[in-house]
């Protein structure tokens, strides 16, 4: 009996020395895909599970209103440029009869040479400002193009970095607005814990503490550190958040999975 005792004082204080906390494995890195057009959905290229990279196209909007538009700027653009193109083709040509008029200056009487060169003088004057009206004009159209160039762009949404599709609130047909959230991705590179700590035993966590991970549905081990101590306790159950950052080295490890942090208190008792 005293053995027993012995023994079993001993398993007591082995645990006293170590303090298990637990938690859920979660992603540092989850992004909400909002839509950023208003439109009919036209195509939608990945499932819930899918794997997608950075710069893929998730899905694809169409609508009609904007490709009048965009027909409308782009016409407008080409108009401005063919008009400007004719204003500086008569510069050109009124140049040359003013070069042609000088030429012949000796041979045709000074009135008439004179009143030649005014009309011509007043003519290259109207035409350079109808350029400088038309360069405007090509400017504005430009940068009216390049609006519905870039809102062309928000029409295929495309996956801001690697990760999974967990969840797709979109289908073929649907119709989204600004701002509406369409699918949530995960990224599977940047795992941490999150675990839950009693007030009482706040005292014995601090941050860059190294610590030992479990996660006990693989069997897993590995070691991490104390990231954070979210400055926010729970007033019901007194807990205060940490987050524990490990390095992944098993592909079957996911967001939701059960884990425990172990943290040594050797050095605290």
């Amino acid at each position: 009996m005293r053995y027993f005792l012995v023994a079993l004082f001993l398993l007591s204080t082995l645990q006293a020395r170590e303090l298990i906390l637990t938690g859920t494995v979660i992603s540092n890195n989850q992004k909400m895909i909002p839509a950023r057009y208003m439109g009919y959905v036209k195509k939608v290229h990945f499932e819930v599970g899918d794997e997608v990279k950075r710069e893929d196209t998730l899905f694809e909007l169409e609508s009609a209103e904007f490709d009048i538009l965009e027909s409308q700027a782009d016409l407008a653009l080409e108009q401005a440029k063919l008009m400007l193109d004719v204003y500086k083709t008569r510069l050109n040509v009124f140049k040359k009869r003013k070069n042609r008029l000088e030429r012949k200056r000796k041979k045709i009487p000074a009135f008439d040479f004179r009143s030649n060169m005014e009309d011509l003088n007043e003519n290259i004057e109207d035409i350079t400002a109808s350029i400088e009206s038309a360069q405007v004009l090509v400017e504005q159209a430009s940068e009216k193009s390049k609006q519905f160039a870039t809102i062309a762009g928000y029409l295929k949404v495309k996956a801001p970095n690697d990760g999974i599709v967990v969840e797709r609130r979109i289908q073929v047909g649907d119709m989204v607005a600004p701002g509406m959230l369409t699918m949530i991705l995960v990224d599977m590179n940047h795992l941490e814990i999150e675990a839950e700590v009693a007030e009482s035993d706040l005292k014995y966590v601090r941050r860059h503490q190294v610590v030992e991970v479990k996660i006990p549905s693989l069997n897993y081990r590995a070691s991490g550190y104390i990231k954070a101590i979210v400055p926010s306790a729970n007033p019901m159950a007194h807990t205060f958040k940490i987050r524990v950052h490990f390095e992944k080295t098993n592909d079957m490890i996911f967001p939701g999975m059960y884990a425990k942090v172990m943290v040594d208190l050797k050095n605290k008792l």
